[in-house]
């Protein structure tokens, strides 16, 4: 079912004017991975993941999409990638099928008629016409997922997916996450503080502390051999590393 490494990261590593960052991250998702990247608020997901997504340049370190550096081949790398890193944009005075028609013209030869088909995939097919201005926070983050999926990507990268969504919109994401990972052998590499939905179709997870990778690898490997659910397995390596002093955010020095 896993194949070919589609996103290799060796050694990732940025810092802000205020020291902090991200520290000699390292990881691999592999073709048909259900990746899931979790840590606090502030750890620096949402940095690696622009990185990978050639949104950001890192200070060292580097990134490999379909074997592609996207710093320095920017479409290759990306032509196979759909992207949502933060909040949805929109152009709010349009409707989503407007939106998505523009979005669309980034790929020749797309039919119109993927674009139904993506908004049916995130539940907005009865609220197509209706300008985004109108739509609540979770419509719009559908929407955001719609464009993220309209090229029929082999890898998704998104940052907190469900953000904004109401329980069952949450649900109805996951699902749809794990339809297109199975049907369509989508690979994706995506964050979310709802860790105990993520765990229902993550293979693979990486827990990030304070900008540095604390722990990365397969969910049996980690989190089912030790007993526990992805949630509390979290927690216990979040705490051992306050606990054990490794609690000061990545700072890096250059000499």
């Amino acid at each position: 079912m896993y194949g070919d490494t589609v996103l290799e990261i060796q050694g990732l590593t940025k810092t802000y004017k205020n020291n902090r960052g991200i520290a000699d991250v390292s990881l691999r998702v592999n073709e048909g991975d259900v990746y899931g990247f979790f840590g606090p608020n502030g750890a620096g997901k949402t940095t690696v993941m622009k990185i990978a997504a050639g949104l950001a340049k890192a200070d060292r370190g580097s990134v490999r999409l379909f074997g592609y550096d996207p710093g320095e081949r920017y479409e290759d790398a990306m032509k196979q990638v759909g992207v949502l890193i933060e909040k949805a944009e929109a152009f709010e005075y349009m409707s989503a099928y407007r939106n998505l028609e523009q979005a669309a013209r980034l790929y020749p030869g797309l039919p119109n008629s993927r674009i139904d088909e993506a908004l049916e995939l995130v539940g907005l097919a009865a609220h197509k016409k209706e300008k985004v201005g109108h739509y609540s926070l979770g419509m719009k983050q559908r929407l955001g997922i719609a464009s993220a999926i309209l090229s029929k990507p082999k890898l998704l990268i998104l940052d907190e997916p469900t953000n904004g969504l109401d329980i069952e919109g949450m649900v109805e994401i996951r699902e749809l996450i794990a339809r297109l990972a199975k049907e369509e052998q989508v690979t994706f590499f995506l964050s979310s503080h709802l860790i105990s939905e993520m765990e229902m179709i993550c293979n693979r997870v990486g827990i990030l502390h304070n900008g540095r990778l604390i722990r990365e690898g397969g969910m049996g490997e980690l989190v089912h051999g030790s007993g526990q659910s992805l949630e509390s397995y979290f927690v216990q390596q979040i705490r051992a590393e306050r606990e054990a002093g490794r609690h000061e955010p990545a700072e890096v020095h250059y000499h």
